[in-house]
């Protein structure tokens, strides 16, 4: 059993990381693996003006602009699966921690565009965090129990294992996955579900049996 529902942290006291961490590992390694699917796709069809647009705090969908928020996910995605390969790779390794403010202040994800530089098209985010959730998934679909409790030492939050990191993870992208939809929903409405008819489509289609 994961060891980060009993930890004093803040993670353990995140809104739904307890039921996260509580799954059994094939239902923890799909959620993983869902990563980018998560978000809602007609990002792509913001202007770059409204990729950037900051929002005040009483339009309750968060501040930061949906780009920094996905740059932000792509790299949050990258320190989770490293630490993860480090505490299965090493011995308790000590992991270092990363300041996501001064990402974003150092113009890491150039919410604010320089006059004659285009800013870059979301969809290098988006790519990043599908590719690390693909290739972790079936990383950690090879683990053996042991290795899924595996340690290593957060500076700030003490000993976490693989588990905990991977919960953490999945708590994280769905977390702002939450605020990434409200705000693409703020520009195009609500996303209209598709009515896929039940049964097979016809014998042209290939789910024809």
């Amino acid at each position: 059993m994961t060891t980060l529902s009993a930890q004093n942290t803040v993670y353990a006291r995140c809104k739904g990381l307890g039921e996260i961490a509580a799954l059994p590992l094939p239902q923890l390694v799909s959620r993983f693996r869902m990563g980018s699917e998560t978000l809602d796709k007609r990002v792509f069809q913001l202007t770059a003006e409204q990729v950037d647009q900051a929002f005040l705090p009483e339009a309750g969908v968060g501040r930061w602009p949906i780009r920094v928020l996905l740059g932000h996910l792509a790299d949050a995605d990258l320190v989770y699966i490293h630490r993860m390969r480090r505490a299965v790779g090493e011995d308790n390794p000590l992991f270092s921690v990363w300041d996501e403010n001064a990402f974003i202040d150092a113009g890491l994800y150039r919410h604010q565009r320089v006059p004659g530089h285009p800013s870059p098209l979301c969809g290098g985010h988006v790519a990043m965090l599908h590719t690390i959730r693909m290739w972790g998934a079936e990383w950690l679909d090879t683990l053996t129990d042991a290795q899924w409790e595996r340690k290593g030492m957060h500076p700030e939050y003490g000993p976490i294992s693989v588990r905990d990191i991977a919960s953490i993870a999945v708590w994280h992208t769905e977390h702002h996955a939450r605020f990434h939809n409200m705000k693409v929903e703020k520009f195009l409405g609500p996303a209209v579900a598709m009515n896929v008819p039940k049964g097979k489509c016809g014998p042209s289609c290939g789910c024809h049996g």
